[in-house]
């Protein structure tokens, strides 16, 4: 990556950043961060993955997501300096995927002349790719296990690789966290003598104390609560006011996070949430959810990962009325065979096996339920975008081939 930045220039270096790393939450605490920074009237740049429906959404500049033809020219553009690295190193240094794409969007905030970029990490942090930059303040939004197969098995483990984004003298935010892994990052902190910013201190540890967002969950409330602390780290250089933030995280636009859609008549509801840790904020939605409308919802559920699956499956088990096993367009999607196998036995409800494009055919057409009632799609951010693609045409054609796994 350093190689790749090298050969471009260090445009990383020209766009002051806020690098956001965490189990969970970390995308929406950046679309929290980007919307108060440009309610104040600056120009951002926003990377983030992976993608809903088109590639481009993934580097944006004041909420305009990459166009196909800049992406085409800037992929041109590239290639020669891929070609450069590779016959200088050999095959060996040709960058990644995801490589490619971060040099790729810090050279289109340079050039777009962005006053500041809010940076998701991809994987971990240690040496994730965007690990090259030196932000004004480094986030970590939560801790949880997955990913263990490269992260670690422990909350210690994956909390020190989060950690890795902490660079020296640099101010530090860390969201709501286990103890455990607060412990490991306080004293990566401590090491490289960089000051530590705590939601709980700040916010204390109740969610109805945490500013409110336009974002449906308690899980926002702490999302929220980080953003905000955020930008009160950064309040006089940015020119940011207390109004303006609490402006701001009322008018997030976040897809694919409990975004509710209306399709002919239904509440259809899109929720990314993958992981044990997701999981617990989506059975609180859902609760709500049934409380709102007095009845289980229809839930379309598709996962990547058994391991994943099983603690998903387990409260959608409690919450829904029904239930469709779908497989998103990803190798690492569970089966419907496997699905099946991890729901808890004595599920009242009828189960089925079925697509999405089967039930969803069209824009405006669900062929679950009835008026009135409500359908949630749940399991995958990849799931989400495969049911954003069919019933919002205009977003563009599914890019589910240029995932990164």
């Amino acid at each position: 990556m350093l190689g790749l930045a090298e050969a471009l220039g260090h445009p990383e270096r020209r766009v002051p950043c806020v690098h956001v790393a965490g189990t969970n939450g970390k995308g929406s605490v950046c679309a929290m961060l980007e919307a108060i920074f440009r309610a104040a009237g600056w120009r951002t740049g926003l990377y983030t993955s992976p993608h809903l429906v088109r590639l481009g959404e993934r580097i944006q500049v004041n909420r305009c997501a990459l166009e196909t033809q800049r992406l085409d020219d800037w992929v041109g553009e590239l290639a020669d300096a891929v070609g450069t690295m590779v016959v200088a190193g050999g095959p060996d240094a040709r960058p990644s995927y995801f490589e490619f794409m971060t040099g790729l969007a810090f050279a289109h905030f340079a050039r777009e002349r962005c006053d500041i970029a809010i940076i998701e990490t991809g994987l971990g942090g240690r040496i994730d790719a965007t690990n090259i930059v030196v932000p004004e303040v480094s986030v970590i939004t939560s801790i949880g296990l997955d990913h263990g197969e490269f992260l670690g098995d422990t909350l210690e483990k994956i909390a020190a690789e989060k950690a890795g984004i902490i660079k020296p003298g640099r101010p530090v935010v860390l969201g709501r966290l286990p103890a455990a892994a607060e412990r490991t990052i306080r004293a990566i902190a401590t090491e490289r003598k960089a000051p530590v910013w705590s939601v709980t201190e700040e916010f204390g540890a109740a969610a109805e104390d945490c500013p409110s967002t336009n974002l449906v969950g308690e899980h926002q409330r702490w999302n929220a609560a980080t953003a905000t602390l955020v930008a009160r780290t950064m309040t006089a250089r940015w020119r940011l006011s207390e109004a303006g933030i609490a402006r701001a995280l009322m008018a997030v636009d976040w897809p694919g996070r409990w975004q509710e859609l209306s399709v002919a008549g239904r509440r259809v509801i899109l929720d990314g949430a993958h992981n044990a840790e997701g999981a617990e904020a989506l059975e609180g939605n859902l609760v709500q959810l049934r409380n709102e409308t007095d009845r289980p919802p229809i839930i379309i559920v598709g996962v990547l990962g058994a391991s994943r699956a099983g603690p998903l499956l387990a409260v959608i088990a409690r919450q829904a009325g029904g239930i469709h096993l779908v497989v998103p367009q990803q190798a690492r999607a569970c089966t419907q065979a496997e699905l099946a196998a991890l729901l808890p036995s004595g599920f009242p409800g009828e189960v089925h096996r079925s697509t999405i494009d089967a039930l969803f055919p069209g824009p405006d057409k669900c062929r679950l339920g009835a008026p009135g009632d409500a359908v949630v799609v749940a399991g995958s951010l990849y799931l989400a975008g495969e049911v954003l693609a069919r019933l919002e045409p205009a977003r563009g054609p599914l890019e589910h081939d240029l995932q990164d796994f």
